[in-house]
C-alpha cells in the first residue's frame, strides 16, 4: 500500500495550545521564507502563480523522498516516484545539469493520467530558466527543510500561506482562484459535513472548500470511524473537485495532499476540464460547496482565418437548464442545483447579478425557491475579494424531491446582511472567522429552522421572508436590502478618508457591473475592458 503523502492522523488534530502556537510559529517563518523567494523570481519575470508551480513539482519530489526515508523497515511503500527521476536524482546535480534534469523530470512524471501526480505535473514546464536559480532553490530553500513532519499540518499551512500571498497577484488572475478562508470556514461550520456525505466542488481553484470540508471531518468524526473508514476518509473517497484551468488544478491537487488527502499515485481527486460542458451523471454530491470563477460571461478563445484572437460566447444547451444564457455565474449556479443529489444540500458564493438579473436569472430564481429549499442568503461585505467591485452572496439551499401536490419547497428565506456598516480591506482590516460568528450563531447550525429567531429590531441584520413576499417581488429580485450604514451617512463618521474613498470606489465599481449586466441584457456590446473581471 502507498502511504499517504501527509501522515495526519485523528491524534494530530488534537494538539495542545503550546504545540499549535510552535506550529504556527514554524509556518509563518517558512511562509516568509517562501515569499521571500518568490520575490526573488518575480524580480527575474516570473509571475507569483509561476512561482507556487515550480515550488508544487519541487515540494512534491522533496516529500516522497522523506516518506520513504521515515518509513519502518517492515513498512510496504510503493515505489512513487522512479529514483532515476526522484529528489535525490535532481539534489545531487548543479548548474546546467541540474536545470536538463530537471525538465526531463517534468516530462517523464506528466505521464501518468488519472493519478493525483499526473494532475501535478500535467503539462509542467521549467520556468525557472536560469540554473544557478534553481540550484538556489532546490539547494537552499527545498533541500534544507522537513516538510512531512509528523502530527502538524506544516506543510499544508504554509502552502496555503503561500497561495494566500499569491492570490494578491492580480495582474496574472490569481486572486479569482481564491476564497476568503474566513468565508470558507463560516461555511463548513453551518452546513455540517458528514462522513457520509459526498463533498463536491465544481469549481475548485486551489482547493480551500474540500480541504475545510476534510478538515472539519478529522476534527469532529475522524475519532468516531472504524479503520476501513479512516483510510477511505484519507484516500479522499468522498471528494469530488473540478477545475477548468490545468495550472490551477495542479495547484489543489498539491494542496490537497499537502493537507492529508488523497495518495500520489491514487486517483485524481481533481477532474481538469469544463464542468458546465456535461450534465452529472453518475455520481451527484450529498454537499456542494463552490464559488464559481469571477466573471459573467462563458467564453473561449478562437483564432480565425485571418489569425486575429478573438473570444467566441458559450451557450450551454443542457436539457437539465431552465434557461439558456451565457452568464457564467448563472449556468453554475444550474449545474450545481443538478450536481446535487436529492436530500442534499449546497452552499454556493454567487455575485448579486444572480440575484436581480431578469431573463434567465428570473426563471432559474422561480425555480430555485419553487424546486428547492433556498432558506439562507447571507450577504457578504465588500473588500474581502482580491476582485475589485465584487459583491457577493452565499445562497444555502437543500435539494427536495418533487412534492406530490406540486406546491412550491421553499416557505422561508432568512437573510442575513453582513454587509451593509462593515468595512474590509485586505490588508488593513481584514475579515476574520470571528467576525463571521454572530451570522454562524443565528444560523443555529444542526438545528430545525423553525427555532431561528430575527433580530430584535426591524433593520437588525437577520429577517425572514416568506415565499409569497418574495415571490411577488418584481422579477423575483432577491437583492434586498433593509439596512442603512450609519458610518456613511454621519458627517461625523469617524471612518478614515481613505477607507471612506475606497467604499466609494467599490460602490462604482460594483454599479459598472450592474450597469453592464443590464446593458447586455439588452443586447449591447460590452466593451472588452468595462466589463468586470
Amino acid at each position: 500500500m502507498t502511504a499517504p503523502i501527509s501522515a495526519t492522523t485523528a491524534d494530530a488534530t488534537v494538539s495542545s495550545p503550546e504545540v499549535k502556537a510552535k506550529a504556527a510559529a514554524q509556518t509563518n517563518t517558512l511562509v516568509a521564507k517562501l515569499w521571500n523567494y518568490c520575490t526573488v523570481l518575480r524580480d527575474n519575470g516570473m509571475s507569483t502563480i509561476d512561482y507556487v508551480e515550480q515550488l508544487s513539482y519541487l515540494l512534491f519530489l522533496k516529500m516522497v523522498d522523506e516518506l520513504a526515508e521515515d518509513a519502518w523497515d517492515d513498512e510496504e511503500v510503493t515505489e512513487i516516484v522512479p529514483a532515476r527521476y526522484d529528489w535525490k536524482s535532481l539534489a545531487s546535480k548543479r548548474g546546467v545539469e541540474l536545470e536538463k534534469h530537471y525538465r526531463d523530470i517534468l516530462d517523464t512524471l506528466g505521464r501518468s493520467p488519472g493519478t493525483t501526480i499526473g494532475t501535478i505535473f500535467a503539462e509542467a514546464q521549467n520556468r525557472i530558466t536560469k540554473p544557478a536559480l534553481l540550484e538556489k532553490l532546490v539547494v537552499e530553500l527545498i533541500g534544507k527543510e522537513e516538510w512531512t513532519v509528523k502530527g502538524t499540518d506544516l506543510k499544508g499551512d504554509a502552502y496555503e500561506g503561500l497561495l494566500s500571498k499569491g492570490a494578491s497577484d492580480t495582474k496574472t488572475g490569481a486572486g479569482q482562484y481564491f476564497t476568503p478562508r474566513a468565508v470558507i470556514d463560516a461555511m463548513v461550520d453551518v452546513v455540517q459535513p458528514t462522513p457520509d456525505d459526498t463533498i463536491a466542488d465544481p469549481a475548485c481553484g486551489t482547493g480551500g472548500f474540500l480541504i475545510a470540508a476534510h478538515s472539519y471531518l478529522r476534527a469532529h468524526h475522524m475519532q468516531d470511524l472504524d479503520a476501513e473508514k479512516r483510510t477511505a476518509l484519507q484516500r479522499g473517497d468522498h471528494i469530488m473537485g473540478n477545475e477548468l484551468v490545468v495550472g490551477t488544478a495542479r495547484l489543489a491537487a498539491m494542496n490537497m495532499l499537502l493537507h492529508g488527502i488523497g495518495t500520489s499515485d491514487g486517483p485524481s481527486l481533481v477532474s481538469v476540464g469544463d464542468a458546465l460542458a456535461e450534465k452529472p451523471s453518475g455520481r451527484h454530491a450529498s454537499l456542494v460547496l463552490a464559488n464559481p470563477p469571477f466573471g459573467r460571461k462563458s467564453a473561449i478563445t478562437v483564432i480565425g482565418q485571418d489569425g486575429e484572437v478573438e473570444k467566441e460566447d458559450i451557450q450551454y444547451d443542457r436539457d437539465d437548464f431552465t434557461a439558456t444564457t451565457t452568464n457564467k455565474q448563472l449556468n453554475f449556479l444550474q449545474h450545481i442545483m443538478s450536481l446535487t443529489a436529492v436530500d442534499g444540500r449546497a452552499a454556493v458564493v454567487l455575485p448579486d447579478n444572480v440575484l436581480f438579473e431578469g431573463g434567465a436569472g428570473e426563471k432559474i430564481r422561480r425555480r430555485l425557491l419553487d424546486e428547492f429549499d433556498l432558506h439562507t442568503i447571507l450577504r457578504l461585505p465588500t473588500g474581502i475579494f482580491y476582485a475589485g467591485g465584487v459583491k457577493a452572496n452565499v445562497l444555502f439551499f437543500d435539494k427536495k424531491p418533487p412534492r406530490a401536490d406540486g406546491k412550491h419547497h421553499t416557505t422561508h428565506t432568512w437573510i442575513y446582511d453582513f454587509r451593509t456598516g462593515q468595512h474590509f480591506t485586505l490588508k488593513q482590516r481584514p475579515l476574520t472567522r470571528a467576525h463571521l460568528n454572530d451570522f454562524v450563531t443565528a444560523y443555529r447550525p444542526g438545528e430545525s429552522f423553525s427555532t431561528r429567531v430575527p433580530s430584535k429590531t426591524p433593520e437588525g441584520p437577520w429577517q425572514v421572508f416568506t415565499y409569497e413576499e418574495l415571490i411577488a417581488l418584481d422579477k423575483v429580485n432577491l437583492d434586498i436590502t433593509w439596512m442603512k450604514d450609519p458610518a456613511l451617512e454621519d458627517a461625523d463618521s469617524d471612518l478614515a478618508p481613505e477607507v471612506i474613498a475606497q467604499e466609494i470606489v467599490k460602490d462604482l465599481q460594483a454599479a459598472l457591473a450592474e450597469f453592464a449586466a443590464v446593458a447586455e441584457a439588452l443586447g449591447g456590446e460590452i466593451p472588452e475592458d468595462a466589463e468586470p473581471e
